[in-house]
């Protein structure tokens, strides 16, 4: 089905809506977060239908909702938000998404850009040699059975008794690095094995660890409260479950498409298999996926830790040690959280918790000010600091988007340019770029991504989140 804007009403200057009535099995309206021009990019994948697919789950509350960055995903569009009422609302693997916690990770350096001098290059390099990168690599933490339940359960904290990253980094993680009811018995055989020599891994496809400077800071009280002052070296982490994560959504994806007759569930898209959280099979899931996520959580406290590790070689031990982390951040989970007096089980896909100011879920240190959210670019576009707005609680379950989404597959990519070329144009700029494939590099190409500026202007706009400050690439490396 296609889409034109006359098929949408517009409720705000960036809140667009389908209403229920525009498809007999939807059980609520379908809402984007969009400007003009974005939607008029939306609307040339099927990212609307299947919005308007998620719309009819059982037991969905008020709206599904999508970001300014959606696009086309598995049942569910990538940037797509959905709340099902507890206990009979349904969980649906396809709406956490195949890398479960795939999320970022900021930490800053006590340095400024202009203090490195001729050292960018070499500091680059030592990431790239300290952080496995690319498909099926494997990691420098060989874990135990004992050791992978520990993460499985404990996420974050499991590390820092093996020395590795410290309790103020758990502090600063969304949800201090765990999430609670997470079961390793509800974890494959196959996970388990997919995931057990990973942790401190990037992976490939869009993951990437990114050294960056503070180019702009757009609001100086909150900056300071993150750590971020104009000039400053920032280093972005992004990751996720690896291939634990993929397989648990894989193992439940089969699990809840065989039990859906016995449900009564009727879907208009095999991609958004699910069950009852109530049911074995949804209990069975949020335990599992809980597993994966606090995986991610470790994996990126273990890449964190590389980086400080990196950080020692190149810049000396005592800038290492003062290399703070700002935050940690989930975008590919499904969390109960309360709102208008219910229980919901909110599916974030491809979206990002966004808490205001006085949130308890906020860490002390950030209560004044919001929870940090970020929004990464792609390589040669500038990546955001947000902070979570009150706007996000009343219009968006407490979300805002995860990056720019994409604008062109991976494949239209690769047809508009090399990695060989990107690599020159990239390095042009004067960012040094560090990845095993030229194949993985052409599918991540700026162009293939909607404008980020203009996608942060939006949830801005709409209240959910507000600018902090901008970072501006130096170097990346990438699986």
């Amino acid at each position: 089905m296609s889409f034109s804007t006359s098929d949408l009403v517009r409720l705000a200057e960036t809140l667009w809506e389908i209403p229920a009535g525009a498809r007999a099995d939807m059980r609520v309206p379908a809402r984007v977060f969009a400007d003009r021009e974005l939607l008029e990019a939306i609307l040339g994948d099927r990212s609307l239908e299947q919005l308007q697919n998620v719309a009819t789950l059982p037991g969905i509350v008020d709206y599904a909702l999508a970001m300014p960055d959606i696009h086309q995903g598995y049942g569910f569009p990538v940037g797509g938000v959905a709340a099902t009422e507890l206990p009979n609302g349904i969980v649906s693997p396809g709406g956490v998404g195949y890398d479960i916690n795939c999320g970022v990770r900021l930490l800053v350096l006590p340095l400024g850009a202009d203090d490195m001098g001729d050292r960018i290059e070499p500091l680059v390099h030592e990431l790239s040699r300290a952080i496995p990168a690319g498909m099926g690599k494997g990691g420098p933490l060989e874990l135990d059975e004992t050791g992978l339940d520990d993460v499985l359960r404990l996420g974050s904290s499991a590390l820092v008794g093996r020395g590795i990253g410290t309790a103020e980094d758990v502090e600063r993680t969304e949800s201090s690095g765990c999430l609670t009811g997470a079961d390793p018995t509800t974890v494959s055989e196959r996970a388990r094995l997919r995931g057990r020599g990973q942790l401190g891994t990037l992976g490939s496809g869009n993951h990437f660890v990114e050294l960056q400077r503070v180019s702009r800071v757009d609001d100086q009280a909150t900056a300071e409260a993150f750590g971020l002052a104009a000039g400053r070296l920032t280093v972005l982490i992004h990751s996720g479950s690896r291939g634990l994560g993929h397989q648990v959504c894989t193992d439940y994806v089969r699990a809840m498409d065989a039990a859906l007759a016995g449900y009564g569930i009727h879907l208009p898209d095999r991609q958004l298999a699910c069950a009852p959280a109530s049911s074995p099979e949804g209990k069975a899931y949020l335990a599992a996926m809980a597993c994966a996520a606090n995986f991610a959580f470790a994996n990126r406290h273990a890449i964190a830790h590389a980086v400080r590790e990196a950080v020692a070689r190149v810049l000396g031990r005592d800038v290492a040690r003062s290399t703070r982390q700002v935050y940690d951040v989930a975008h590919n989970v499904a969390k109960v959280e309360r709102y208008g007096g219910r229980d919901l089980c909110v599916h974030r896909k491809g979206a990002t918790r966004a808490f205001p100011a006085g949130s308890v879920d906020v860490p002390e240190a950030y209560r004044a000010v919001g929870q940090p959210v970020f929004v990464p670019g792609s390589m040669g576009t500038s990546s955001y600091v947000l902070a979570g707005e009150p706007g996000s609680l009343e219009l968006s379950f407490g979300t805002t988007c995860h990056g720019a989404g994409r604008a062109l597959s991976r494949t239209g990519a690769r047809k508009r340019i090399s990695g060989a070329d990107l690599r020159r144009q990239l390095e042009a700029q004067g960012i040094v770029v560090r990845c095993p494939s030229n194949r993985g590099l052409a599918e991540e190409a700026p162009f293939a991504y909607k404008d980020v500026e203009r996608v942060v202007d939006v949830v801005a706009q709409a209240g959910l989140a507000r600018k902090v400050a901008q970072l501006r690439p130096l170097g990346v490396v990438k699986g």
